[in-house]
């Protein structure tokens, strides 16, 4: 289990905006997070990376304590995740090349050789190893999520956090980045944890599926659990 969270209650500043939340993922487990704007979707996505903060009985997330997880701990647990968010947050006046590169730099990969081979390495996988030159503002919406993607994946996480991943793309668009993250899960044995308002997408994609509604999160009982490259 890569991630517990038993009887925890989220905050944001003083806000309670999820209370007495059990949530379990597994290793390569297809995990979504439905429910209304504000219901606490990306509250709960942010509290798994320590943006905001939980209290109650038990919060471990890839061996990490969250009730007690220090500033200093942050970097450490967030290279072992992967973040998709839905305004891309791409470096618009650099290439993909140069985003990518800015996120191996930054999290200690120290060759020259080796963060080119990993870079052409993820971008073949998102389709894209073409568009390496580009600037990011030449690129489509649908192509900048496929980067997106391309980044979370650079450092082979454990888990991928995708919140609302196809909230601004088109339907072809937003399946084709499902399919990508389902195929990662699959040959990776990656949890993927995400937000999402379309109910498609569990049904094209098979997962757990959680609703956050009144300040609670449920699991929905006709949940599919996702099988994983173990199972």
């Amino acid at each position: 289990m890569i991630l517990n969270y038993k009887d925890i209650d989220i905050y944001q500043g003083e806000h309670l905006v999820l209370g007495k939340v059990n949530f379990c993922v597994e290793e390569g487990e297809m995990v979504y997070l439905t429910g209304p704007v504000g219901s606490g979707k990306s509250s709960l996505l942010k509290s798994l990376y320590g943006e905001v903060s939980v209290e109650g009985t038990k919060a471990e997330v890839l061996g990490f304590n969250m009730l007690r997880l220090k500033t200093k701990h942050q970097p450490a647990l967030r290279r072992q995740m992967g973040i998709v968010f839905q305004d891309f947050q791409l470096l618009p006046d650099r290439t993909v090349h140069r985003n990518l590169d800015f996120v191996l730099r930054s999290t200690g990969w120290k060759h020259q050789t080796e963060r080119k081979q990993r870079i052409e390495q993820v971008l073949e996988m998102v389709k894209l190893e073409d568009k390496i030159d580009k600037f990011i503002f030449e690129l489509s919406g649908g192509e900048q999520q496929r980067i997106c993607i391309a980044r979370a994946i650079l450092n082979n996480p454990k888990v991928i956090l995708a919140d609302e991943p196809t909230g601004n793309l088109d339907a072809d668009n937003g399946e084709l980045i499902l399919a990508l993250l389902d195929e990662i899960r699959r040959q990776n044995n990656t949890a993927i944890i995400l937000s999402t308002h379309n109910m498609q997408w569990p049904e094209y994609f098979p997962g757990t599926v959680y609703r956050c509604i009144d300040a609670q999160l449920i699991k929905e009982i006709h949940s599919t659990p996702s099988l994983t490259p173990n199972a």
